[in-house]
């Protein structure tokens, strides 16, 4: 019996496998293959270039601001490690930035990196190593006051091990904490990368004394085999008095 012209095949059969398959190249190992066939397959990857955006990591930013607010028209940003840029991005058109909202506050977002960054429009980015000691007051001097978020999405270089990479990536977190103490103003927001694993009870405690409130949140885009987290500090309590 002949099949009728825009009839569907729900056999299974003949249905093309959308999945991007990577066949192992010569040279190339298979993690490489993994990683790059997971690349190819994640829709979120997709959305950043269809987007504009210049990662996937944009979307993290996205979703935690969606839910906690803390990018609001006026506010003054620093992203540390900024590094590609997406998370500037975000920023600049949630704070207002480019004053493309008529009617609301024009904010400032400022990007610091070790390495160069391609400009970002709306932006303001300098090559710094913000554990520099006047490396905050650098800072403020560019924002022209204090900051009303600082937030990082910095990770330190993989060692391959699990344990050790969590290890590193809290003193990140903590230093990147003391750094935003230094410039946040009062009520300010705290928000940074860090990976589950045991060792994040110092950190939290230390963030809960000067801030009214601590949250952990996975956003929907962070990599479900990804042990990554955020934490979210708003509500800075101020100088601590001397």
């Amino acid at each position: 019996m002949a099949k009728k012209p825009g009839s569907k095949n729900t056999s299974g059969r003949g249905q093309r496998d959308l999945t991007v398959k990577v066949k192992t190249a010569r040279g190339r190992t298979l993690s490489s293959t993994r990683w790059l066939q997971r690349q190819l397959n994640d829709p979120y990857v997709r959305r950043a270039k269809a987007e504009g955006y210049r990662g996937r990591a944009a979307f993290k930013i996205l979703e935690l601001d969606d839910k906690f607010r803390f990018l609001v028209p006026g506010a003054r940003v620093v992203d540390l490690g900024c590094a590609p840029g997406g998370w500037c991005q975000v920023a600049v058109a949630r704070v207002n930035a480019l004053g493309e909202r008529a009617g609301k506050a024009v904010g400032t977002v400022l990007g610091v990196d070790l390495q160069e960054v391609e400009p970002i429009p709306g932006a303001e980015v300098h090559q710094l190593d913000f554990m520099a000691d006047d490396a905050d007051e650098q800072v403020k001097q560019w924002l022209g006051g204090e900051a009303d978020v600082v937030m990082s999405d910095m990770a330190a270089s993989s060692s391959g091990h699990k344990q050790t990479d969590h290890l590193r990536i809290i003193a990140l977190c903590e230093t990147a904490a003391y750094f935003a103490f230094d410039v946040l103003a009062e009520g300010g927001t705290f928000v940074a990368k860090v990976l589950a694993g045991g060792a994040e009870g110092d950190l939290q405690k230390l963030l809960k004394q000067r801030f009214d409130k601590v949250a952990n949140v996975k956003p929907p885009s962070s990599r479900a085999d990804s042990s990554e987290k955020f934490v979210i500090a708003t509500g800075f309590r101020g100088p601590l008095p001397e």
